[in-house]
């Protein structure tokens, strides 16, 4: 009877032990969590360059940050020193090289590589061109664009009243603008050739004219002898601190014939 008990506590303490070893079997997962692929937990170790640019893979979307200032140029006019800065705005790396793609600036003005336009326009009309700009970038930004500059006249003359016949008188008269930033002393000469290169004075005015002046009316006329003339207008406009001098001139476009003598 005693050895049955001692058997009974021996079998009962191995069941114990058993149910304990296999419950903690069971608890314990197959294997450690942290020793399994570590991007799926992580994304920080994922692929280092998705979503994030570098030098090494550029924008493919070249000149975009990169344009070209002003909008539009000042105008000039003839022998006026001339200077303009054309710049650069946006996202763009220095240092910029600027050229004229095409077109042609006013003879006597230049764009160098830093954007600068300076000189003085040798002639009036007005110029197209197209100026391109490289950055320092790798690969370069490049963007054109168009501009112009007129070149004004600096002394502007044009008829008033044509020169007419009235009777044994030739009279007219003509419009001056100085639109230069300078006064200027102005010359005003008008002559009558006859058919024989005879030369008659119907009008002479010397007086400083002001800058910005626009229009002046300076009329002209006498008394003639029979015959055909040629009336000639000359308006010379003088700029003595700059040892500038303007001149324009005008005639008709064929003799007008005086029939009544004086």
């Amino acid at each position: 009877m005693a050895r049955f008990r001692e058997f009974a506590l021996v079998w009962a303490l191995v069941t114990s032990l058993g149910a304990a070893a296999l419950g903690q079997t069971a608890a314990t997962p197959p294997g450690n969590g942290s020793t399994g692929n570590p991007s799926t937990g992580n994304p920080s170790t994922g692929n280092p360059s998705a979503g994030n640019p570098s030098a090494d893979n550029p924008s493919t979307d070249q000149g975009a940050g990169l344009s070209i200032a002003p909008e539009k140029l000042p105008d000039t006019y003839p022998q006026d020193p001339y200077r303009a800065e054309l710049y650069a705005t946006g996202d763009y790396v220095p240092v910029l090289q600027w050229r004229v793609q095409s077109g042609a600036l006013p003879p006597g003005i230049t764009l160098d590589e830093s954007g600068e336009l300076r000189g003085a326009a040798q002639r009036a009309g007005e110029f197209e061109f197209v100026v391109a700009v490289r950055d320092g970038g790798k690969p370069q930004q490049a963007v054109q664009k168009v501009f112009v500059i007129k070149v004004v006249e600096a002394l502007k003359v044009e008829w008033k009243v044509p020169a007419h016949v009235t009777a044994n008188r030739i009279d007219g008269s003509v419009a001056v603008t100085n639109t230069t930033r300078d006064d200027m002393d102005l010359t005003f000469d008008v002559k009558a050739v006859a058919e024989n290169g005879r030369a008659t004075e119907i009008g002479y005015q010397r007086f400083p004219l002001k800058r910005g002046t626009a229009g002046m009316t300076l009329p002209f006329g006498e008394t003639l002898p029979h015959g055909a003339y040629v009336v000639y207008v000359n308006v010379v406009g003088e700029v003595a601190k700059r040892n500038t001098i303007y001149r324009q001139g005008m005639q008709t476009s064929g003799p007008l014939q005086v029939a009544v003598g004086p």
